[in-house]
């Protein structure tokens, strides 16, 4: 078997991670730091649920984002939205990194945080998209599932590094020399993400799939009401296949978090390092999902992962309350990778072949960020309001994950494998398994 990444697929999982070291960024710092700067001191549960708002913020301005951008990307092009998304985020977290704190500049502060996390949101909801079609329209069909899920590996290393660069500000500095001024550096190395990405997206070309139509005259003028037109009953199963991964994604990566400092009373590091090992093992287990994509189907591949979600959130916080590093790193590993990048992979695969070219672009982003608007941002408020409804208890945060990872199961039911999974070639008969 061979295994094909496009040139496409490597420059769109670099541009990914350097824009993704930015919104990541924006998730740590909000379980960790920003409570204690943009907020009033006094309460810090209301603090923390307000801290996790203005996280929340970012996905709600995502679909707005994502609709503009994808417009914008099936009539002008793909490339052209990526290095927007790009300056978008690379501005916004370096301006982060300059606001005053709500001690010196009171309730302007949150307000102004807010603004910044709202331009984030608008980057990001056309980044993930743009750089996933890139990806699989410069691929071959049969290794569309591994050229399609490898920008997600895009995601954890922009987001292993974000944790990594946290950390070891946060570790060469006194606790309130980094609440002070410390946490700022991360997110003012922005600037040098923003100009590394542009340069590694300057020497990719627009997508062939993308500039055939446009020659042939088969792009549309108003995307959105083509989408409507002719796939809006593609729309909804597109927005259940993203469920799961938005909430295996963000209730570990940043609920986790904050439930390790509130009620293990583990110190922020181990959470940290959770995170950063769960983002590391990804580099294998990432293009290994895409491979089974493109081996077994995305439909079971998908059905795998949110249904082991589902079952696993109990043992997962189990593993959080025993405050040993190792088994908390397990539990990340356990949910953060395994079962999230079978999803990831399934959903960035699926998402990829879902609707026409001409249109695709908006129908991704739509669908996707709309999703990730609603469960992503909301799911770390949501846990830490559950938690505080229960008294501590975590069954009712495991019981909500579960029920809307299943639904991603059960979105699958409405989406066909495509011609060659369905129908296989003399030659994948011949051989006993896919040719990729």
């Amino acid at each position: 078997m061979t295994l094909r990444l496009s040139r496409a697929t490597i420059a769109s999982t670099v541009g990914t991670a350097l824009e993704w070291y930015d919104f990541s960024l924006y998730g740590t710092a909000a379980a960790l730091v920003l409570p204690l700067v943009f907020f009033p001191a006094g309460d810090p549960v209301a603090a923390t649920l307000s801290s996790l708002g203005t996280f929340a913020v970012g996905f709600f301005a995502r679909p707005v984002g994502g609709i503009i951008i994808g417009v914008l990307g099936d009539r002008i092009g793909r490339r052209t939205m990526l290095f927007v998304t790009l300056l978008l985020m690379a501005v916004a977290s370096t301006l982060i990194g300059l606001l005053p704190s709500y001690a010196a500049v009171g309730p302007a502060a949150p307000i102004m945080l807010v603004a910044l996390r709202v331009v984030q949101g608008l980057g990001a909801g056309g980044e993930y998209a743009g750089a996933m079609l890139m990806s699989a329209e410069h691929s071959e069909t049969r290794a569309r599932g591994l050229n399609a899920s490898t920008p997600t590996l895009g995601n954890a290393i922009g987001s292993l590094v974000a944790t990594g660069v946290f950390f070891l500000v946060s570790s060469v500095m006194s606790h309130d020399a980094f609440i002070a001024y410390g946490w700022r550096i991360p997110f003012l190395l922005s600037v040098l993400v923003g100009v590394a990405g542009v340069i590694v997206r300057l020497k990719v070309s627009d997508s062939p799939e993308f500039r055939e139509a446009r020659d042939s005259g088969g792009s549309v003028q108003a995307p959105l009401r083509a989408l409507f037109a002719s796939s809006r009953h593609k729309i909804i199963p597109g927005m259940l296949i993203s469920v799961a991964p938005n909430v295996i994604s963000y209730l570990p990566s940043v609920y986790a978090l904050t439930y390790l400092t509130a009620h293990v009373h583990a110190e922020s590091w181990i959470g940290l390092t959770g995170v950063v090992i769960a983002n590391f093992v990804k580099i294998v287990t990432v293009p290994t999902a895409g491979w089974l994509c493109d081996r077994f189907g995305r439909r079971p591949v998908m059905v795998a992962g949110s249904v082991a979600a589902a079952v696993l959130f109990y043992p997962f916080f189990f593993m959080l309350d025993t405050g040993t590093p190792v088994v908390i790193w397990a539990a990340f590993v356990m949910i953060f990778t395994l079962c999230n990048d079978l999803t990831l992979a399934s959903q960035a695969t699926m998402m990829s072949e879902l609707f026409d070219v001409r249109y695709r672009y908006t129908g991704v982003t739509f669908t996707r960020e709309i999703a990730g608007a609603v469960v992503g941002g909301c799911i770390p408020f949501v846990a830490a309001w559950l938690d505080g409804w229960s008294g501590g208890q975590t069954w009712p945060i495991v019981a909500v994950s579960a029920l809307l990872c299943l639904l991603s199961a059960v979105g699958t039911r409405f989406i066909s494998e495509p011609a060659h999974l369905r129908e296989p070639s003399p030659v994948t008969a011949r051989s006993g398994g896919a040719v990729v």
